[in-house]
C-alpha cells in the first residue's frame, strides 16, 4: 500500500494523469524506441526485418503523430525522393483508396486529384498522398501488427531520474509508471527530444543567430515577407485603435522584436490542423469551448474590416468531403507567441500550453461561425463547415496531435543548416534526402515602430533541387551518448529544419537510424562507428533514396 501510495504521489507531483501502475515491470530489447510518431513505426518496422528485437515506448495512445492526427495533405516537395518504408506507407494508403468502400462521403471522380503541387493520386507510382486521418492511423497499426512489434502506450518517461547510464551509454529508461526498459541501442523519435535531453545530449531552442552558421534566413526575420501570413494592411494593436494607452489587444506582443538577424529563444507558432466537412450527415457543429472568449478574436475582426476574405485558403481537399484545414493569413490558427516555454516545460505546462492551443483554436472556429460581427460573406459559409464525425472518434472529432512543428534540436556531430538545404556544400554520409521549401511558420506577433500590428518569422525559400541529410545528423556526439539516434530532432538550425521536419522525411529518417542502430549492435559498437559503406549499402537495398 505504501509503494503504491509513494507512486501516487509522484505522478502528480510530475503532473502525470495517466494510470498508476505498482512495481516494476522490465522489458529488453535490441532497440528500444520513445515516442509514437510515424518515424517512431518507420524504425521498429526496420529493426525487425533486420532480425531484431524492438519495442516502442510512447506517451501517445495513437501511433502516427501528425500523419495520422490531421496532416493529410502531405508536405511533399518532390516525390522522387521518397523512398523505403515511407514511399510503402504512401503505397498502403493508394491501395486502401483504390477500394470502392473506402468512398463512403464522396465518390472517387468528384475527389478528382488534387495534391501538394502535384497529384494526389499517383497511379503510375501506386502511391497517395492525401488522405483522412484514420486511414493513416490504420496503416501504422498494420505495420505494428503485421511485425508482431510490442507497443507501450501511455508510457512517460521520468525526466528527472528515469535515465540510466553507464558512462556516455545508455542502459535503461524508466516511465513515470515505474517500467524500466532496458535496449543495447535506443532512438528518440518524439518531436520534443524529451530523451534526448534526458540522456545529457546537446541541444538548441530557438532561432540561432545567422552569424551561428553563416546563415541569411535564421534569427529574426523582420524585412522577410514570404507567404501571406502578415497584417497587408495597417492595423491597430490598440483596444482604443490609435491610442496606445488604452493597452494591446490580445495575443499582440509588449517585448521589442529583436534586430534582423539576432538569434532569440523564439519558436514557430503552434495549431491543431483539423478535418473538417461540410457533408451533412458526417458533420458535427464547431462546439464552443469552456472558457470561450470572443473578445480573444478583435484582432480578426480589425482584419476582416479591412477588406481581407482570405479565410478558407487553407481548406485543403481529403478524400471523402473532408479537408486539412490548416493556417492562413495574418491571423488564423497559428497560436503565434503562446508555446515558446513548450520544449523544455514540464508535462503539466505542456498540458497547459496544448489546453490553451485547444481553447483558442476551437474559440476561433466557434466565433467565424457564430459571432454576429463576423461578415456575413464569412460568417454564412464557415457555419456550413463542421468537424468530421468518423475523425478521432475517442476525442470529440477534435486531433490527437498538436502540431509541434519545432521543439528542441539536438546539436549533434553534424549540423544540418540552410547551406546543405540550398546544396551551396557538399553534404557528408546521406541516409534520405530532403526537398521541401524551408518553411518556419510565424514566431511573434508585435508593435512595429510605426504603431500598427505585424507577425515576424514566417520565411518560406525553395531548394534548388533535393538535398541529402547527413547521417551525422542522427548522432549525439560520442562523449555525451554512443547508443542513441535521433531521427526527429535533427541536429539542425532552426531554418534548415524548417525544410527536415516534413513527415515523409521523419519516415525516411526513422528507417535510417534504425538500419544504423541494427548495425551498431552487430558491430557490438558505438553508433558514431557505423560504416558508412556498409550503412549505404543496406539502406539502397531497402529503397531509400540517398542522391540525386
Amino acid at each position: 500500500m505504501k509503494r503504491l501510495l509513494l507512486s501516487f504521489l509522484l505522478l502528480v507531483v510530475s503532473g502525470f494523469h495517466g494510470p498508476v501502475c505498482a512495481g516494476q515491470v522490465k522489458g529488453e530489447a535490441d532497440v528500444v524506441i520513445y515516442g509514437g510518431t510515424c518515424a517512431a513505426v518507420t524504425a521498429a518496422v526496420q529493426a525487425e526485418r533486420m532480425g531484431k528485437s524492438v519495442v516502442i515506448v510512447c506517451p501517445e495512445r495513437h501511433l502516427g503523430g501528425m500523419s495520422s492526427g490531421g496532416l493529410g495533405f502531405t508536405d511533399v516537395g518532390d516525390k522522387s525522393v521518397i523512398g523505403g518504408l515511407s514511399r510503402e506507407f504512401y503505397h498502403r494508403l493508394w491501395q486502401h483508396y483504390q477500394k470502392p468502400e473506402a468512398w463512403r462521403w464522396q465518390k472517387r471522380e468528384a475527389f478528382g486529384n488534387r495534391g501538394q503541387g502535384t497529384a494526389a493520386i499517383d497511379q503510375e507510382k501506386r502511391t497517395m498522398w492525401v488522405f483522412e486521418p484514420h486511414v493513416a492511423e490504420r496503416v501504422f497499426e498494420d505495420f505494428i501488427a503485421e511485425h508482431k512489434i510490442p507497443v507501450y502506450r501511455d508510457e512517460w518517461l521520468d525526466r528527472r531520474s528515469g535515465v540510466r547510464k553507464e558512462g556516455p551509454r545508455l542502459v535503461a529508461i524508466t516511465m513515470l509508471s515505474g517500467q524500466t526498459f532496458r535496449g543495447r541501442v535506443f532512438i528518440d523519435a518524439t518531436y520534443e527530444g524529451d530523451l534526448l535531453a534526458a540522456a545529457g545530449v546537446r541541444y538548441h531552442v530557438g532561432r540561432e543567430s545567422n552569424e551561428r552558421y553563416g546563415e541569411q534566413y535564421n534569427g529574426v526575420q523582420r524585412d522577410v515577407r514570404h507567404h501571406g501570413h502578415y497584417f497587408k494592411a495597417q492595423v491597430s494593436p490598440y483596444v482604443v485603435p490609435g491610442d496606445s494607452a488604452s493597452g494591446l489587444l490580445p495575443r499582440i506582443s509588449t517585448e521589442p522584436p529583436g534586430e534582423s538577424g539576432q538569434g532569440d529563444h523564439r519558436v514557430q507558432a503552434y495549431c491543431f490542423r483539423m478535418c473538417l466537412t461540410q457533408a451533412p450527415e458526417n458533420r458535427v457543429p464547431f462546439p464552443k469551448p469552456p472558457g470561450y472568449d470572443p473578445g480573444q478574436y478583435e484582432l480578426l475582426l480589425r482584419v476582416l474590416a479591412t477588406g481581407w476574405r482570405e479565410v478558407f485558403h487553407k481548406f485543403d481537399a481529403l478524400p471523402n468531403a473532408k479537408t486539412d484545414t490548416n493556417n492562413h493569413g495574418p491571423f488564423s490558427t497559428d497560436n503565434i507567441g503562446m508555446n515558446y516555454d513548450y520544449p523544455d516545460a514540464s508535462y503539466a505546462r505542456r498540458r497547459e500550453i496544448v489546453a490553451e492551443h485547444e481553447t483558442y483554436q476551437k474559440g476561433l472556429m466557434y466565433f467565424l461561425a457564430n459571432d454576429p460581427r463576423v461578415p456575413e460573406d464569412v460568417r454564412g459559409p464557415m457555419s456550413r463547415w463542421g468537424l468530421a464525425q468518423d475523425e478521432f472518434v475517442d476525442n470529440g472529432n477534435w486531433p490527437y496531435q498538436l502540431y509541434i512543428r519545432e521543439a528542441r534540436r539536438m546539436v549533434g556531430r553534424y549540423v544540418m543548416t540552410e547551406h546543405d538545404c540550398l546544396v551551396r556544400r557538399p553534404t557528408p554520409e546521406s541516409v534520405g534526402m530532403g526537398s521541401y521549401v524551408m518553411d518556419s511558420h510565424n514566431v511573434q506577433r508585435y508593435v512595429t515602430r510605426d504603431g500598427f500590428v505585424q507577425n515576424e518569422g514566417d520565411v518560406g525559400v525553395k531548394p534548388p533541387r533535393p538535398y541529402q541529410i547527413a547521417f551525422g545528423a542522427l548522432l549525439p556526439k560520442s562523449e555525451e551518448c554512443t547508443n542513441l539516434l535521433v531521427p526527429v530532432c535533427v541536429s539542425s538550425s532552426h531554418i534548415a529544419y524548417g525544410s527536415i521536419r516534413m513527415e515523409p522525411v521523419f519516415m525516411i529518417l526513422g528507417q535510417s537510424a534504425a538500419t544504423a542502430a541494427v548495425l551498431a549492435i552487430d558491430a557490438d559498437g558505438p553508433v558514431q562507428g557505423v560504416e558508412y559503406g556498409k550503412l549505404r549499402a543496406r539502406l539502397l537495398a531497402d529503397g531509400q533514396v540517398l542522391e540525386r
